[in-house]
């Protein structure tokens, strides 16, 4: 399909119809997930009045995701992503079935609704790396980013709609029929998902197998500086601000003495909010940079935890949430973004699910620190003290600025295939890759800062070791090497890299000098016979 035909504006994807069965059954699913999640934190202040207990329920969704978002990065790029959400899908109904069933009989407990809610975000932590990365098979190319703005939007309709909705269920049927509405929801997203007309992953004989791909991942990650800055600035964040999500359930009830129709309609106010923030969003990039709208989210969620200190009236903690959801979508498009824009496509699953890990990681340590604080300083107390960190910390950390993220990650291919005598086994390794260059001694300086620069291109594409040295008869031969774990490790690494790190390679190949390019050798392991390998 061409551009012209796809360019139709922020609601393009939707013409694509698979997206559009898809979208509309994930945002029924996510209304359900968010009818569940507001019975769930309402029945828990029934259970126990305690901070520390209510906070529970929010650190249990959200600590799965934290351990396992990059599990479910590797499994989303290893399995039939079709089956595998049809399979969460059945997981997440089953946990509601249950919570139906117990609450029905009137056999919900402390323990089980946190340990329920633990399964539940152990599905969540599954779906997500792997929702995300079927977008670019609905719809054309040109589309996909438009289709991750809908996702995000749809995301917002059913907080906008969910919470409110859980609410007004719960209130008048009970939490039974609320955990009911929810199973009806996925069964409509396997309906959908069970129709879609994947076709079959085709072969690849290179393709990773788990720990491959887990530690490939890990080792990007570690080697990637700009993602380190948009990891620290999501984790400070976070933290902080967990304290009104951890807290939000008491404070309905407790400081504004609201029934649990109200706490769903102040969870559907953020959810509108965040609307609202997202349909803004394109005036406050022309007038901001995305340090500054950081900043300024900062400022917004701290105005509103130290204004629900001081117990509003319901009307005005309404409109107070409003911001809330404007400033909270603000974080997160922007945080989301940054990571995208400094992750290649080969690593993007994985490196987003590192990204859910702090994120879910600082939410899950934050609400059990802000219920711990809850129970000595009181909600109030508690609420200014978090208010008062997030505003300390959104100025601290300013100063550390968010990447560009104008590298061009696209697949430079452009290293040559390496020479073999013979076929090589891609399981055999590990590889050593020498490249000798003659470098002159007025150029060593410059030399030796520019091949630093690349060596975290060379550990982010796959090297586990990495070093210079130079001939002890001529230091003006400099050798550069790095280790690989195996050839098929070796060769996926000549397709990862980009065309940002062909420039830093043109800058290192301008201090060679000599008629002919660096000669690169590729030295394989030999085992010894008779010893296993």
């Amino acid at each position: 399909m061409s551009a012209a035909k796809t360019s139709g504006g922020s609601f393009a994807p939707l013409r694509q119809p698979i997206f559009a069965v898809l979208w509309a059954a994930t945002v029924l699913g996510n209304t359900g997930s968010f009818m569940r999640d507001v019975a769930s934190s309402w029945l828990m202040t029934d259970l126990s009045a305690a901070p520390a207990a209510v906070a529970m329920v929010q650190a249990a969704g959200t600590l799965p995701i934290f351990l396992l978002a990059i599990p479910a990065g590797v499994l989303s790029d290893i399995l039939d992503r079709r089956k595998f959400l049809i399979a969460i899908q059945l997981l997440l109904a089953s946990v509601s079935i249950t919570l139906m069933t117990l609450s029905y009989m009137h056999m919900l407990s402390v323990s089980a609704l946190i340990g329920l809610t633990f399964l539940g975000g152990i599905g969540a932590a599954l779906m997500g790396p792997t929702w995300q990365a079927i977008v670019p098979e609905l719809v054309p190319r040109e589309d996909v980013k438009g289709a991750v703005a809908l996702n995000s939007l749809g995301i917002n309709i059913a907080r906008s709609i969910g919470p409110a909705t859980g609410g007004l269920l719960l209130a008048a049927f009970g939490a039974a029929v609320t955990y009911g509405a929810d199973v009806a929801s996925y069964i409509l997203v396997i309906a959908a998902l069970v129709w879609w007309p994947r076709a079959k992953n085709a072969d690849d004989a290179l393709s990773e197998d788990f720990f491959g791909a887990f530690r490939a991942g890990l080792r990007y990650t570690r080697a990637s500086k700009p993602l380190h800055v948009v990891l620290l600035r999501a984790a400070i964040f976070f933290a902080f601000a967990s304290a009104v999500w951890a807290l939000l359930p008491l404070v309905a009830r407790q400081l504004l003495g609201g029934d649990s129709g109200f706490y769903g309609l102040l969870l559907g106010s953020v959810g509108a909010g965040a609307i609202g923030g997202a349909l803004v969003m394109p005036r406050l990039r022309q007038r901001f940079d995305s340090n500054g709208l950081l900043l300024g989210s900062a400022i917004v969620t701290a105005m509103v935890m130290a204004a629900l200190s001081f117990a509003p009236p319901q009307w005005l903690a309404v409109v107070i949430l409003l911001f809330l959801g404007a400033a909270w979508i603000t974080v997160l498009t922007t945080l989301n973004g940054a990571a995208q824009a400094v992750l290649p496509n080969w690593v993007r699953g994985r490196g987003l699910a590192v990204y859910l890990t702090v994120f879910n990681g600082a939410m899950t340590a934050g609400s059990l620190g802000w219920g711990a604080v809850g129970e000595a300083a009181g909600i109030p107390g508690t609420l200014l003290i978090g208010a008062a960190g997030l505003l300390a910390a959104g100025f601290i950390m300013h100063r550390v600025k968010l990447p560009a993220g104008e590298a061009d990650l696209v697949s430079s291919n452009h290293w040559p295939e390496p020479l073999v005598a013979e076929p090589v086994a891609n399981d055999r390794g590990p590889v050593l890759i020498l490249i000798d260059y003659h470098v002159e001694k007025h150029n060593r300086t410059k030399f030796l800062h520019a091949i630093d620069d690349m060596s975290l291109e060379r550990r982010r594409d796959g090297a586990y070791g990495w070093g210079v040295a130079e001939d002890s008869a001529d230091p003006e031969k400099i050798t550069e090497w790095f280790m690989v774990e195996s050839w098929a490790e070796h060769l996926r690494q000549h397709k990862r890299v980009s065309n940002a790190d062909a420039d830093l390679q043109s800058k290192v190949l301008a201090l060679h000098t000599g008629s002919e390019k660096p000669a690169v050798r590729h030295l394989l392991s030999i085992n010894k016979p008779g010893r296993a390998r």
